[in-house]
């Protein structure tokens, strides 16, 4: 078994880093990358998306290409992983999704539920009872407080803060540093303290 890991940016690259950290340094791992198909990263061969043909995890912030690539090769028969770094805390109760990626030092608290192609990152902190939809994305130090709703392709952006009990939309996008205090509408990009809607 081969696992593929879509992306050879440097998601995919971190993502690589948590399937080491996970010790199975004996099973086969390529990275699939169409703009660097036939080079090496990390070592490691990069084929194109047509050539994967078994296990899989999308390692790509982007949400709508996550989503793309991921019900494509789903469409294929073929089956997502879900990645966990070791230093990763998975709180009693909480679902992750498949094809999910938690990096190392992330919190992820008590009875949430992640939904599929989820990407926590490093020093992230998630409250109790948040509800993560699919291809929802927490960058590199963000802090989201219990009971939040992440839904459809939202992003949390670095070192950001979402107040417990809010919903951020669809597609919404929070930017880095920003204070959350009030729900956020779909596909709506907020920034500053407290976080104010911001034009694309």
């Amino acid at each position: 078994m081969t696992l593929f890991i879509v992306g050879a940016g440097g998601f995919g690259r971190e993502t690589y880093d948590a399937v080491l950290a996970a010790g199975d340094s004996t099973e086969p791992v390529m990275f699939c990358d169409h703009a660097l198909a036939g080079e090496k990263t990390r070592g490691l061969p990069v084929v194109h998306p047509d050539e994967v043909d078994d296990d899989f995890v999308v390692a790509i912030s982007d949400p709508d290409a996550r989503a793309r690539l991921s019900a494509g090769l789903e469409g294929r028969g073929l089956t997502p992983r879900t990645i966990v770094h070791p230093r990763a805390v998975i709180g009693p109760e909480t679902v992750l999704g498949a094809g999910s990626v938690v990096l190392a030092m992330a919190y992820v608290s008590s009875s949430c539920v992640l939904g599929r192609h989820v990407q926590i990152s490093y020093n992230t902190t998630l409250g109790h009872d948040c509800r993560l939809s699919d291809v929802t994305t927490v960058l590199p130090g963000a802090n989201v407080a219990g009971s939040v709703h992440l839904a459809t392709g939202a992003t949390v952006g670095s070192n950001a803060f979402v107040r417990q009990g809010l919903t951020v939309g669809a597609g919404a996008f929070v930017g880095a540093g920003a204070v959350v205090t009030r729900d956020v509408a779909a596909r709506t990009v907020v920034v500053g303290v407290p976080a104010r809607p911001h034009a694309r």
